[in-house]
């Protein structure tokens, strides 16, 4: 009886040591709201470049490495990635949002081929649409059929009652019916305002395509939209956004009008509705506006930030109004213009900068480039992240210029493989040589930063991400790359889109790569990019977009995770 009753004591004893034991190891475990496992995570941390474990609490990653974190927290939620590659959240650096989402609602043109195609979608589109409403949207492309310019005939054909407006893809240019311009006034006898041309015919009657600053004479009377509508049309873009993997925009404002939109962000901000980040860049001309905003209110929060202007300088390669030095190839009449007074420009710009403001100045031409590099001199911005938006063309003195002002190169690769199917017959063998010249900017230090320029191009960084990496144009026509000498790595590529584009957006300490203490904005996609054949990138897709360790998106294949 006594050997009984020790070893009921001993296994007694040992119970209560084992109790003790899990009591202790669940006080030692850390609490996490979620933990992303069995991952292939690309950090940008060139100190911890790969891992495969995230661990997630209060918004924040509070622990990046292997699978043994797993054993260390215990979490809420545990997301099995299923080998797949883990990213920063993509962040997009010009958006013209709003924009962007409306073409999503309206007549959609994009990628028509022939003109019966483009007159097709707009005849069907008008056939179904309030014939209250105007029809706005298009996005079409004249040298996608050959190089014809549409003419208004070609739409009063449809309707001469429903005004008809519709962009150009590159947002310099648009086509309107005669409907529209009766509304617009514009006759014969309209001169053409600074910056904008209105194109007219052997006998001066304007043939519907207003180029620039001529727009605004239509935006004057374009309709005011409803905020039932914005609203909608808000949430149908940031749905696009999530879809994309694009945790973050920098939404930037064309004019003056455009500083409204400003507004629509904060309602929906304040419903909730606002679901990825958003850096606002107001039109320079709002500057002082913009500053007494952030005197009273400060710069914003992790949703909704401002602090920064845009200017808009030249126009575009496609409608022949970016500013070069020589004349166009195929049109040896033009240069290209200015929209402004150089004067006038460096004087808002001083403004702006003296006002605490960062500078985002939109510059596509060679002339227009260096000009406004010699402004950033002038007025020696060092150290402000001043930008030029687009960057496209440059001149070969201006590439050293960009990393020596310190000066910001954000770009938009998706036009380097739509513009390459025509830009030679634009500009010539020579000046394509330093055209979307990515490689050659990073070999010189410059801090190159991406995006995709939405509406003009899609809100897709995967696309983007092809198009630095493959430079293969949309028509096929350069299986080896357009100006293959410019391509760029994987790794480069996602940098420019999360990295770089945290930096060039003054949130390198909570965004961009995968860190202890960021926020956790992620996304996972449904092919690894690095091991693929570049080719086969423009394939891959997100599965789910992570915004402050809240799943946003995931795609219906992937709601087991």
């Amino acid at each position: 009886m006594k050997i009984i009753k020790i070893i009921k004591i001993a296994l007694i004893a040992l119970l209560l040591m084992s109790c003790s034991s899990e009591d202790n190891n669940e006080q030692t475990l850390q609490s996490a709201d979620k933990i992303i496992s069995n991952a292939t995570v690309w950090t940008g941390n060139p100190n911890q470049q790969w891992a495969n474990t995230i661990v997630i609490k209060d918004s924040r990653i509070i622990a990046v490495g292997d699978s043994s974190l797993t054993e260390q927290y215990q979490a809420q939620k545990i997301i099995n990635a299923q080998g797949k590659l883990v990213l920063p959240g993509f962040i997009d650096n010009h958006t013209h949002f709003m924009d962007g989402a409306n073409s999503l609602v309206s007549v959609d043109t994009y990628g028509s081929k022939t003109i019966e195609d483009f007159l097709g979608i707009i005849k069907n589109f008008a056939a179904t649409a309030p014939k209250d409403e105007w029809i706005t949207g298009g996005l079409w492309d004249h040298e996608a059929w050959g190089g014809e310019l549409p003419h208004k005939d070609w739409l009063d054909e449809i309707s001469t009652e429903i005004p008809m407006f519709l962009m150009r893809t590159d947002g310099h240019m648009a086509i309107a019916n005669s409907k529209v311009l009766e509304l617009a006034g514009i006759t014969n006898d309209t001169a053409n305002p600074e910056g904008g041309i209105i194109l007219r015919d052997e006998n001066g009657e304007p043939t519907g395509i207003i180029k620039d600053k001529a727009l605004n004479l239509i935006l004057a009377v374009l309709p005011p939209v409803t905020d039932e509508k914005n609203a909608l049309t808000f949430d149908i873009g940031i749905a696009e956004a999530l879809k994309n993997g694009v945790t973050q925009i920098h939404n930037m404002s064309e004019n003056a009008k455009s500083w409204n939109n400003i507004a629509i962000f904060e309602k929906a901000k304040a419903e909730g509705r606002l679901k990825i980040r958003t850096y606002f860049f107001p039109h320079i001309s709002m500057r002082q506006e913009i500053a007494e905003k952030i005197k009273a209110e400060g710069k914003g929060d992790e949703w909704l930030r401002f602090g920064g202007v845009k200017e808009l300088v030249d126009g575009s390669l496609g409608s022949t109004t970016a500013w070069f030095y020589e004349p166009y190839t195929d049109s040896l009449d033009t240069c290209g213009f200015a929209l402004m007074q150089m004067d006038a420009l460096k004087q808002s710009i001083k403004e702006a900068h003296e006002l605490g403001l960062q500078l985002a100045i939109h510059g596509i031409g060679d002339k227009t480039n260096d000009e406004i590099l010699n402004i950033f001199e002038e007025l020696n911005v060092k150290g402000s992240r001043a930008r030029i938006e687009h960057a496209q063309h440059l001149s070969k003195e201006a590439i050293s210029r960009f990393a020596e002002l310190e000066v910001i190169p954000s770009m938009h690769p998706f036009h380097a493989i739509d513009d390459g199917r025509w830009a030679e017959e634009r500009i010539g063998p020579e000046r394509i040589k330093t055209t979307y010249a990515f490689k050659s900017l990073l070999e010189a230090n410059a801090t190159l930063s991406f995006g995709s320029d939405w509406y003009v191009a899609p809100l897709n960084p995967i696309s983007g991400i092809y198009a630095a990496v493959t430079r293969r144009t949309l028509d096929n026509k350069n299986p080896d790359g357009w100006v293959p000498q410019e391509k760029i790595s994987v790794e480069d590529a996602v940098k420019a889109y999360t990295i770089n584009n945290a930096y060039a957006g003054y949130q390198e300490n909570d965004l961009g790569s995968i860190e202890v203490g960021k926020l956790a904005d992620l996304v996972i996609l449904s092919d690894n990019i690095f091991n693929i054949a570049p080719k086969n990138i423009i394939d891959t897709h997100v599965t789910h977009t992570i915004i402050g360790g809240e799943v946003m998106y995931k795609t219906e294949a992937e709601l087991n995770f």
